[in-house]
C-alpha cells in the first residue's frame, strides 16, 4: 500500500525507518520530511497543517494510509477532515480525531478528564484574566514550588516552575497577558510533584490498545541536568527504575481508566496516548497526555519494536488490536541527540554536516536537517539522533555517545552523560 507519513523531525525518521521495512508498503511519503528521510521514501515539500494540500497528495499518489507524527495537525482536527471529507473517509488515519487531541491541546481539559475518571495525577486549579485576582490569591496561600501550565500548545515551553508566590503571581499576570499567545488565555497551577519521570505509550484502536516500550528522555540542555529546557536531549529503553510491578500499576491505574474514560466520554481515538507520568515514592502520576509520540523517546522506542509497524497501524485501523501481540526485543536503546550551536536560544542554520558515515554501531535519525545539492546542512535546533540497539544499556550509551562524536558540523552540541545516571 502507498502511505503517507506526516511531519519532519526525528520522530518521523524513526517512522520512515521502521515503515519502510514493511512488506506492505510499496511507496512512502513523508511530508515534508528532512533531510535524512529521502533514504526511505519520497519527501513532498507541503505544510501538514494545509489540508486541501494533503487531501490533492493524498488523492494523487492513491494512498491508503496515513500516520501523523506531529500534534499540531491533529489538534487543528485533520483525522475530522478526512472524516467529514467522502473521497478521504475510508482511509485509516493514525491519531485521534479533534476532540481526543485536547487530551494535549488543553492542559485543563486533561485536568478535568483526569479527575472525572479518578486517574492520579497532581492537585491543580484553572484561572483566566476573569478570575485573576483569585489565581493570585491562591497563589498565596499555595505550598512552594509551584507549577503554572499555559493551558494550550507553546511549542514546549509554557510550563513554569515556581519557588516564591510573589515570582509566581508576576508570571501569572504575563502568562494571562499574552506571554503564550493564546496557549495562555486559561493558566493551570498545580502542585510540584517531587520524583523522578518516565514515558509509558500506547496505541489504541478506541477499544483495546497495545502498550509500546517505556522510555526516559532528558531536557536540559546542559550536562547533569543543568540549564534551559528543549525538546529533549536524548532517551533510553527500556527504564531501569519502572519494574513489571510498577508497570503493571501504571496500566491498572492509569492506562486502563484514559482508554475507558475516552469510551464513557464518547470520545472516538485512534491513535498513540503518550503517558508522562513521574514516579513518586513508588507510586505513579500522570504530569501530562499527549496524542502523538515523543521525541526523543520515539527515536529509542521504535527500533525495539520487532513486529512490522505497518501491520500494527492497520489493525489499530481496522479496530483488531484486542489479540494484537507486540514483541519488543531485550536490547537496550539509546539516543543522544546532536543540536545545534547556541539551541535552545537563538541558533543558524545551514550549517554542512560531515561524519555521518563513520558512525559505527548507531542509526542516525535525520531531525533538523535539509538536503541542498546533494549536501547535508543544519536546518533546525535539533539536528540529528544518534540511536544505538545494544545488549546492555552501558553498551547503547557508550555506542551512541562514541557515534555521536564522529559527526561534525560548526557549533554542534551534545550531552556526553544521557542515561549513565542510570547505570
Amino acid at each position: 500500500m502507498n502511505i503517507l507519513l506526516l511531519g519532519s523531525g526525528g520522530r518521523e525518521s524513526a517512522f520512515a525507518w521502521k515503515i519502510s521495512q514493511s512488506d506492505q508498503c510499496s511507496q512512502l511519503f513523508i511530508a515534508p520530511g528532512n533531510g535524512g528521510t529521502g533514504a526511505y521514501g519520497k519527501n513532498v515539500n507541503l505544510n501538514p497543517n494545509n489540508f486541501e494540500a494533503v487531501r490533492a497528495l493524498v488523492l494523487k499518489e492513491g494512498i491508503e494510509l496515513v500516520v501523523v507524527g506531529p500534534e499540531e495537525p491533529l489538534v487543528n482536527g485533520i483525522h475530522d477532515f478526512f472524516a467529514a471529507d467522502s473521497a478521504l473517509s475510508q482511509i485509516p488515519v493514525i491519531g485521534p480525531k479533534k476532540e481526543g487531541a485536547i487530551l494535549e491541546g488543553s492542559k485543563d481539559f486533561s485536568k478535568q478528564f483526569m479527575a472525572r475518571h479518578g486517574i492520579p495525577t497532581a492537585a491543580s486549579r484553572s484561572f483566566t484574566k476573569d478570575n485573576l485576582e483569585d489565581g493570585l490569591a491562591y497563589l498565596q496561600a499555595h505550598a512552594m514550588p509551584v507549577v503554572l501550565k499555559a493551558d494550550g500548545l507553546a511549542a514546549g515551553k509554557g510550563v513554569l516552575i515556581l519557588d516564591n508566590p510573589a515570582e509566581a503571581q508576576a508570571e501569572l499576570k504575563l502568562m494571562l497577558s499574552g506571554k503564550f499567545g493564546d496557549a495562555g488565555t486559561t493558566v493551570v497551577i498545580e502542585e510540584f510533584l517531587s520524583g523522578i519521570e518516565l514515558s509509558v505509550f500506547v496505541l489504541t484502536d478506541g477499544d483495546n490498545y497495545v502498550i509500546l516500550p517505556e522510555a526516559k528522555d532528558y531536557k536540559r540542555i546542559g550536562q547533569a541536568d543543568t540549564g534551559l529546557n528543549t525538546g529533549g536531549m536524548g532517551s533510553v529503553s527500556p527504564v531501569p527504575f519502572a519494574s513489571q510491578a510498577f508497570l503493571d500499576e501504571v496500566e491498572r491505574d492509569i492506562i486502563i481508566p484514559t482508554v475507558n474514560g475516552l469510551k464513557k466520554d464518547a470520545i472516538d481515538y485512534t491513535g498513540f496516548i503518550f503517558f508522562g507520568l513521574i514516579k513518586v515514592n513508588e507510586k505513579p502520576f500522570v504530569i501530562e497526555y499527549n496524542c502523538r509520540m515523543g521525541d526523543p523517546e520515539t527515536e529509542s522506542v521504535i527500533p525495539r519494536i520487532e513486529n512490522d509497524l505497518v501491520e500494527l497501524f492497520v489493525a489499530a485501523g481496522k479496530r483488531k488490536l484486542k489479540d494484537y501481540k507486540l514483541n519488543i526485543s531485550p536490547k537496550n536503546a539509546a539516543t543522544v541527540m546532536i543540536v545545534a550551536g547556541g539551541y535552545p536560544g537563538d541558533y543558524e542554520k545551514g550549517k554542512t554536516i560531515t561524519g555521518i558515515e563513520n558512525i559505527r554501531k548507531s542509526l542516525a535519525f535525520h531531525a533538523g536537517t535539509i538536503l541542498e545539492t546533494g549536501v547535508i546542512k543544519t536546518n533546525g535546533g535539533r539536528v540529528i539522533a544518534i540511536t544505538s540497539l545494544q545488549d546492555t544499556q552501558f553498551e547503547a550509551l557508550q555506542s551512541a555517545t562514541a557515534d555521536a562524536a564522529r559527526i561534525y558540523f560548526d557549533g554542534k552540541y551534545f550531552r556526553e552523560d544521557i542515561g549513565f545516571d542510570l547505570v
